[in-house]
């Protein structure tokens, strides 16, 4: 049986991948005008925001059910109220990142199971 977090890591994955194919568009969209500029524009936000949110909603999802720290309110209270997402992006790197890896306190021997 598939974990659901290693569904959810290759999503995550997969709209990487998609905000990469997406910045060429946006780049595309600075340098041009009128028409070329309109469409490169829609097109990067097509291919970027959709990673960009599930971003947000896997950080809040991996802090409720998976957090294997000492900070659970505190991580809680930075991540839902701060608004700027720099909590947001240490939290990916302190946590998401290795447990993707199945490194540190996400090993698979030290996980709850589901």
């Amino acid at each position: 049986m598939i974990d659901k977090w290693d569904k959810r890591f290759e999503r995550l994955r997969l709209f990487g991948w998609l905000a990469l194919a997406g910045l060429p568009f946006l780049l595309a969209a600075f340098f041009t005008s009128q028409f070329v500029q309109t469409f490169c524009g829609i097109a990067a936000f097509m291919l970027i925001f959709p990673g960009f949110i599930y971003v947000y909603v896997i950080v809040i999802w991996h802090w409720k059910g998976r957090y294997r720290g000492k900070h659970s309110d505190l991580w809680g209270a930075l991540i839902l109220i701060e608004t700027s997402g720099w909590m947001k992006l240490v939290y990916i790197f302190r946590h998401i990142v290795p447990d993707m890896g199945r490194t540190g306190r996400y090993r698979l021997d030290s996980l709850p199971p589901d």
